[in-house]
């Protein structure tokens, strides 16, 4: 059983969550001030990747309460090839004032290095960067315009086992693209058979934590065909994350395991083919691999190890008795451990 989250705050006055489960809007209301847990627990971010086929970008802006972190990546699936530029700052502690709702409000960052700015406009989103010296001397620019397609998106609320720690978290899938992305002189298309995914978080993270997550938004046969699937962390017993969009309908899936190929030596093998499979058979996916974005950092106790690994699906997921099948939408599976 999955619980469906009613409307109302997000968190009681003991600063635990009202309610854990699931939903298809931010029926939640979040407001910063209504965390009891330490000022430096608090994280808050707006992840953005949106791309097709061929190219694609991704931009990041969190304030995790002890350091900020702003984030551009441009990939070239045709050549496997991805180029990131991470900035970080020290001790924002809520000064980007992240927005506590994505249906509203505004993220402008800026310094005489950078410019994130990721505004509402005329219904729709409009994802406007610059970077210095992105690629060597070569500047960072994007200029985006996304359009939300189908009614629905996954919103979980899921509580820690530590009090006052929890992760409230939409996903908003199926995005339509028009807009490009510059480096130096290269230019990367992000309108034609373009698609965005909109990662909104907030939350008081406990220290360590491994967590999986799959997106992919397209189409096939003239059909938009997105999902959204992970697990990992937290107390995911009252909901998972794990929904199916496909013509304009959405679907809630119950749990999924990621497969990802063992090596030799006993560590993961990121460029091998994946399997995603659950119990009840209703997800069976194939992911072939194209490139893996890996960063590493380990600066005193705070430490990350990413692995965000792009490539080709093809599968079905079974809804409503019927086999869904499709191939060949590049899309994103990752494992990602945080000590932080």
């Amino acid at each position: 059983m999955q619980h469906l989250l009613s409307e109302g705050p997000l968190l009681n006055e003991e600063g635990n969550l009202s309610e854990a489960g699931y939903a298809f809007s931010l029926v939640k209301k979040y407001s910063r001030d209504d965390i009891k847990a330490p000022n430096l627990r608090i994280k808050e971010w707006d992840y953005y990747y949106v791309g097709n086929n061929h190219v694609g970008v991704a931009l990041t802006v969190a304030d995790n309460a002890y350091m900020s972190l702003v984030g551009a990546t441009v990939f070239n699936f045709d050549k496997a090839y991805e180029k990131t530029k991470n900035v970080m700052g020290l001790l924002p502690k809520g000064k980007i004032m992240m927005p506590s709702s994505s249906v509203s409000g505004d993220v402008i960052f800026n310094t005489k290095n950078f410019s994130f700015h990721f505004t509402h406009e005329n219904d729709k989103r409009h994802l406007v960067c610059e970077m210095k010296n992105f690629d060597g001397e070569k500047p960072f620019r994007c200029d985006i315009y996304l359009e939300e397609t189908i009614k629905d998106s996954m919103v979980i609320a899921t509580p820690f086992k530590k009090p006052k720690h929890f992760y409230y978290n939409q996903k908003i899938n199926l995005l339509k693209a028009n807009g490009y992305a510059k480096v130096g002189d290269e230019t990367y298309d992000l309108s034609k058979d373009s698609w965005g995914v909109l990662d909104w978080g907030r939350g008081v993270w406990t220290y360590n934590n491994t967590w999986y997550w799959s997106s992919l938004s397209g189409v096939y046969k003239g059909k938009k065909i997105g999902f959204n699937l992970g697990y990992g962390f937290g107390d995911t017993s009252a909901a998972s994350e794990n929904m199916f969009f496909y013509d304009d309908k959405t679907y809630k899936l119950g749990d999924v395991k990621f497969d990802i190929p063992i090596a030799n030596n006993g560590s993961d093998d990121f460029l091998k083919p994946w399997k995603f499979r659950s119990k009840t058979g209703d997800i069976s996916l194939m992911f072939e691999p194209i490139l893996d974005r890996f960063s590493s950092s380990n600066v005193v106790i705070i430490k990350s190890i990413q692995h965000q690994v792009f490539g080709k699906f093809h599968g079905y997921v079974v809804i409503e008795g019927k086999q869904i099948y499709f191939e060949d939408i590049v899309g994103f599976a990752e494992k990602v451990r945080n000590c932080w």
